[in-house]
């Protein structure tokens, strides 16, 4: 993805909001609006952004698995299904 290309200004924004939200969303592309010379805002198609979410919050899974890992809280697979196989006898 190239921002370079999709930088615009707000006064762009407010007077082709439609133009943009219509190429934001058929090219899958990030849109940066800037002001006063800065950037202050990323225009993302919903679709991108929830995979960009979805992205996030399974990296996050792996950071916590591997602290996890790391202090030493985990088990063998075999363990780990020994201990489901007593569970489900138990209910």
């Amino acid at each position: 993805m190239r921002l370079s290309n999709s930088v615009k200004p707000i006064s762009y924004l407010k007077q082709h909001t439609a133009e943009i939200i219509k190429t934001v969303h058929n090219n899958n592309e990030a849109m940066v609006i800037t002001q006063n010379g800065e950037a202050k805002v990323v225009i993302l198609d919903i679709a991108a952004y929830e995979q960009s979410q979805e992205t996030l919050a399974l990296l996050k899974m792996l950071a916590q698995s591997k602290n996890a890992y790391q202090r030493g809280e985990h088990k063998t697979a075999k363990k780990a299904f020994s201990d489901i196989r007593k569970a489900i006898k138990t209910t």
